[in-house]
């Protein structure tokens, strides 16, 4: 499975057509092939950063499936959508990304992805990209799939969890820097979200030990992004 990862710096006059364009001609679309699906649309949080920033994730079964996705959009019948698109929005950045070996999510059964813009509750994802030191995506990943893990899936057990790892992604080779990583997060504690917002985390969050400390072993530069689902995103 390959996920096509993309950051749209949306105009704001524009942003109801775009999503519009998303859900009533995009979605509809990719149902006509059996090789892909939109996943996921998401708006990042008012407050949290750049205004009218929209993250979109389409799945494709294998390489077949993204090259006839690609060749749909360079000079097919997605063609007419994606200058119509680009025309809304400022700037996209896109990335072909799949999971880790040890990410809960390995797969999608794209068949079972809804294509009919069925209306639901909304959902909040904490999407952490990092990047690790030069030379060291390795040594990040074994840290992330033990002490990262590990942490959260202990806060799980005992429900003091604020978020839930539901999957870990990696950029292709040749289609993006190697040296980054994907933590795409489920918030299951929205309170606790605001309270570490308005708090300074107490000292024993970041002691030796934790991931917060030893994690600066092995990267020092990461980012988060607050995203909340559409609600007609196909999955939420």
């Amino acid at each position: 499975m390959l996920l096509l990862h993309q950051v749209h710096q949306v105009a704001g006059a524009e942003e109801d057509a775009f999503d519009e364009a998303f859900r009533d001609e995009y979605l509809p679309a990719l149902a006509k092939s059996d090789g892909s699906r939109l996943l996921w649309y998401l708006r990042l949080a008012h407050g949290t950063g750049q205004a009218y920033t929209v993250v979109s994730i389409t799945g494709c079964r294998d390489a077949t499936a993204w090259a006839e996705l690609a060749e749909r959009v360079r000079g097919g019948d997605l063609a007419p959508w994606s200058a119509k698109v680009d025309a809304m929005r400022h700037s996209t950045v896109a990335k072909v990304i799949q999971p880790v070996p040890w990410s809960p999510l390995q797969d999608i059964d794209l068949t079972s992805v809804p294509t009919d813009a069925r209306s639901h509750k909304n959902s909040l994802f904490m999407e952490d990209t990092a990047w690790p030191f030069a030379g060291g995506l390795q040594a990040y990943l074994d840290k992330a799939g033990t002490l990262y893990d590990h942490t959260l899936s202990s806060q799980k057990e005992e429900g003091t969890g604020m978020i839930e790892l539901e999957a870990a992604f990696q950029p292709v080779f040749g289609t993006h820097q190697t040296t980054e990583v994907i933590l795409w997060q489920r918030v299951v504690n929205p309170k606790a979200v605001m309270w570490m917002f308005s708090h300074d985390l107490p000292p024993e969050a970041s002691a030796p030990g934790t991931w917060l400390h030893d994690a600066l072993k092995v990267r020092d530069r990461w980012e988060s992004r607050l995203l909340r689902s559409a609600a007609w995103s196909p999955l939420y």
